[in-house]
């Protein structure tokens, strides 16, 4: 088994928005929405933002550097309160609610490794185990859960990694980046000048009343999570139970793709199907169809057996009206589609992936899954149930722009998703590319036999455009 990172905690503290501002005085409340209530007991998302930094030794780090983060942190909770807060679920209430009262704070664990920092944050085969104590986890009762959990590691002169834990229930990717880009914006001013105001772009918007539900979806989706694990009527914010075991043989690398080389699977794709009919070939569709049928490939095993696609769709534009694009909270739904293993194994299953992924985007998201989200959730649960499949889902986005994160030592050297380590092998990660490029990289996490199976079909692949 590999060993995690060797850390060595050196402090954990709550780090609250300022005590003489009027908002971080008043209690402050929001309800969950159905969007919300999707996500209720899905594990925690994790994130791992590392910074190469020579000169990061002890003492910068200690006198210039920490207290940097954690006062811009401070600043940021001012305009982000719900994440200082708690989701609880009163006695009163049907739901939970997220709550906020005076002297809430965050989270904030201070630790020190003298692991490889350049092996932890590089693209190359690594054991997945290793990166998973960076990322603190998340406090979560019965009756009360933490928001947010955050994690500061030094690397002595070679860089500090901020590991970040965030709840589904309350947010989602696009708010959860919006959250870490306001710290990072913040936090880099206050290199230059004194200033505690963010740009509009980075102001969240709580306003509730913009996600319509007039058929009672919050209470369906809650009640079936509740079913499905098993708690029946008893209230309980505890999330699915083993989701932070992490297989002993998994290993995780990263892959890129140019703009190039989408631009020629592209091609491939066009050349193979009918032209007749139109396909959205996005970046996305073209990376998320290219890498599943490299896992499909690698899998392999019975070619009869089910293979599912999930992802998370951003709703704010799609909804009727749209809402603000810097809504806070969860704004995303699943569409999900189904085929069989044999259909991804020969020359013509790439471009069938494509023709499902765009069909997935064009034509289900937008008739089926907006339309009607209580039968997509009900065809979302049923698919947690089934034993046997192989299910390819995603997490984050090329659009989150997470490489502009830049707290005043420059853009991150590597941004890891490690939850999709959780997923048993189907996930993938996708982000823009570091260089900036207009390619994509690709998170991965497998068995170590499959992921050398991966690597050959990837890079094969490529190599016969």
């Amino acid at each position: 088994m590999a060993s995690p990172a060797t850390v060595k905690v050196v402090e954990t503290t709550r780090v609250t928005p300022p005590s003489d501002s009027p908002k971080s005085a008043t209690e402050f409340s929001l309800p969950l929405t159905f969007f919300d209530a999707i996500w209720f007991k899905f594990h925690p998302v994790e994130r791992v933002f590392f910074y190469q930094l020579n000169d990061s030794t002890p003492e910068y780090f200690n006198s210039v550097i920490l207290p940097k983060l954690k006062h811009s942190l401070s600043l940021t909770l001012l305009h982000y309160l719900p994440l200082a807060g708690n989701l609880q679920w009163p006695l009163n209430s049907p739901k939970p609610i997220i709550t906020y009262t005076p002297n809430d704070g965050v989270s904030i664990t201070v630790a020190e490794s003298n692991s490889n920092f350049s092996l932890l944050s590089g693209n190359e085969i690594r054991e997945a185990p290793q990166l998973h104590s960076l990322v603190p986890e998340l406090m979560v009762t019965d009756d009360i859960a933490s928001i947010i959990a955050l994690q500061i590691t030094l690397f002595p002169s070679q860089g500090f990694c901020i590991g970040i834990t965030t709840h589904h229930t309350v947010l989602d990717g696009k708010s959860s980046t919006m959250f870490i880009k306001s710290w990072a914006y913040l936090c880099q001013l206050d290199n230059i000048i004194k200033i505690s105001s963010l740009p509009p772009e980075l102001i969240p918007f709580f306003n509730r009343s913009v996600i319509k539900d007039a058929s009672g979806l919050d209470l369906l989706y809650l009640n079936q999570w509740m079913d499905f694990t098993g708690s029946g009527n008893r209230r309980s914010l505890m999330i699915i139970q083993n989701t932070r075991d992490i297989p002993d043989d998994l290993v995780r690398a990263t892959f890129d793709l140019t703009r190039e080389d989408i631009k020629k699977l592209r091609e491939k794709v066009l050349s193979k199907l009918e032209k007749a009919k139109p396909l959205h070939l996005s970046s996305f569709v073209v990376a998320l169809a290219y890498v599943s049928t490299c896992q499909i490939k690698a899998r392999g095993g019975e070619s009869e057996r089910g293979i599912y696609f999930a992802f998370a769709a951003d709703c704010r534009s799609r909804l009727d009206p749209p809402i603000p694009e810097n809504y806070f909270g969860n704004c995303v739904i699943c569409p999900i589609a189904e085929s069989k293993a044999v259909n991804f194994m020969d020359e013509n299953g790439f471009p069938f992936a494509a023709e499902l992924v765009s069909d997935m985007v064009k034509d289900q998201l937008e008739k089926e899954v907006l339309r009607n989200p209580e039968r997509s959730m009900i065809k979302y649960f049923n698919l947690m149930k089934e034993t046997g499949k192989q299910v390819i889902s995603v997490s984050g986005s090329p659009r989150f722009g997470v490489y502009d994160v830049d707290f005043g030592w420059g853009k991150p050297k590597k941004v890891e998703v490690l939850s999709i380590d959780r997923a048993g092998g189907g996930a993938i990660s996708l982000a823009e590319s570091r260089d900036g490029s207009g390619g994509i990289e690709i998170g991965l996490a497998l068995n170590k036999h499959e992921m050398e199976i991966f690597v050959s079909s990837f890079l094969d692949g490529l190599r016969d455009l």
